[in-house]
């Protein structure tokens, strides 16, 4: 093993969730994502996976020289068991990690679950103390229960995709699993808020974290509800100038040299910087009704004004006015730009298939006791020894027979 790897190895050393016990049996995106928010701040994730093929989520993406490198990224800074949930005696292994974990984070249908003893009531009755996160695509408590759901449909039932698009084209989904990574950054968000009052009420019982795909994208989109049950209206595809937009300016625009821009505004002050750019009166767009009102003519100003420059000149031109405006980035833009660097939110990590790599850093940034990307997405079953003789306290010759009978 290289020096670099073997330096990382030990597990976390630094961030505001050590001493925090996960165990995830959950496969793709949104679950694991949830534990990766937590992982990626010093907690001791267990992810657990089928013998052989693993997570799904490992043959995804682009590969490099066969090598796939989503999963470097999604497996980031866990620990990988093996442990096949169809045998009896695997699920026995599982209640283990119940009882050990102060988190359990679950992707299965409720069906499965309670088949398998991963549900609420089967968790609760193991460690009355737990927090379980659990993930699926219509809720526990709806008809659908056990119904499939993936992140596009709950990207679709949310309202996001139906706003989306130009007026005049279809609906469009964003160019990312949009709906899994929200809800697992919702559920690393609800896990934290159980885990406050597990440390601050004496009374805690436990916590059952239900989630549904479509929930955590319908609830960002705070102004869809209120809007349709006050005004009776459904809000509609605008391109990027939104259905319901804060103030009169934001769309995208193309420079003289073929580059996009996008410029944005906030407060009706930006609106007016943006008039006064374009040379048009300042006291025609004095008030936010009159703002409103001209939309179309600031809009169609600044699409022929950064048509005649340069993407650097307009940009230049922008900040010297007080106007938020920033050049589109692509991935190119990103691994090169000068803030990125000085924010320190690439960084480079060792991997065992590829040599360094670089990937985000663990954010948001905490000054004080930071998280920190120690190791790249685990080898299948990599910390089975780890997991199943040290923390679990599985006897050698348990093991082994677990291994003879290809459960682990």
């Amino acid at each position: 093993m290289p020096d670099g790897q073997r330096e990382t190895a030990s597990g976390p050393r630094r961030g505001q969730l050590r001493g925090l016990r996960v165990v995830e049996f959950a496969h793709v995106v949104a679950g694991p994502l949830a534990g990766s928010m937590l992982a990626d701040q010093g907690a001791e994730v267990v992810h657990v996976e089928p013998p052989g093929a693993g997570d799904p989520a490992r043959a995804m993406g682009p590969r490099r020289d066969g090598v796939p490198l989503w999963f470097k990224v999604a497996g980031r800074n866990k620990r990988s068991v093996t442990l096949d949930l169809h045998h009896e005696a695997g699920r026995a292994v599982a209640r283990r990690l119940v009882a050990w974990a102060d988190v359990v984070i679950v992707t299965m249908r409720a069906g499965r679950l309670r088949s398998w003893g991963l549900d609420w009531e089967a968790v609760h009755r193991l460690n009355p103390r737990a927090v379980l996160l659990q993930i699926s695509g219509y809720g526990a408590t709806s008809s659908l229960a056990d119904a499939p759901g993936f992140g596009k449909m709950g990207e679709a039932r949310s309202g996001v995709v139906h706003l989306t698009g130009f007026a005049d084209g279809p609906p469009v989904h964003t160019g990312f699993s949009h709906g899994d990574a929200v809800t697992g950054l919702m559920g690393a968000y609800a896990v934290l808020a159980a885990l406050h009052r597990r440390s601050t009420d004496p009374e805690f019982d436990g916590e059952w974290i239900d989630l549904a795909l479509f929930e955590p994208l319908f609830r960002l989109v705070e102004w869809q509800v209120i809007v349709h049950d006050q005004l009776g209206e459904v809000p509609e595809r605008a391109g990027n100038r939104l259905a319901v937009a804060p103030a009169a300016v934001i769309n995208t625009y193309r420079s003289g040299d073929g580059e996009w821009i996008t410029v944005t505004s906030a407060t009706p002050r930006s609106v007016r910087h943006v008039a006064r750019l374009l040379g048009l009166p300042e006291e025609e767009f004095a008030t936010v009704e009159q703002q409103h009102a001209g939309r179309g003519r600031l809009d169609a100003g600044l699409r022929e004004w950064v048509a005649g420059k340069g993407t650097d000149e307009c940009l230049a031109a922008f900040a010297e006015a007080e106007v938020v405006a920033s050049r589109v980035f692509d991935a190119a833009d990103i691994a090169h730009d000068p803030v990125y660097a000085e924010r320190g939110d690439i960084v480079t990590v060792p991997d065992r298939d590829l040599g360094d790599v670089r990937m985000q850093a663990v954010l948001p940034h905490f000054r004080q006791r930071p998280g920190e990307v120690w190791r790249t997405g685990p080898a299948l079953g990599q910390d089975n020894r780890l997991v199943y003789r040290e923390w679990l306290g599985l006897e050698e010759a348990e093991l082994a027979e677990l291994e003879r009978s290809d459960v682990v």
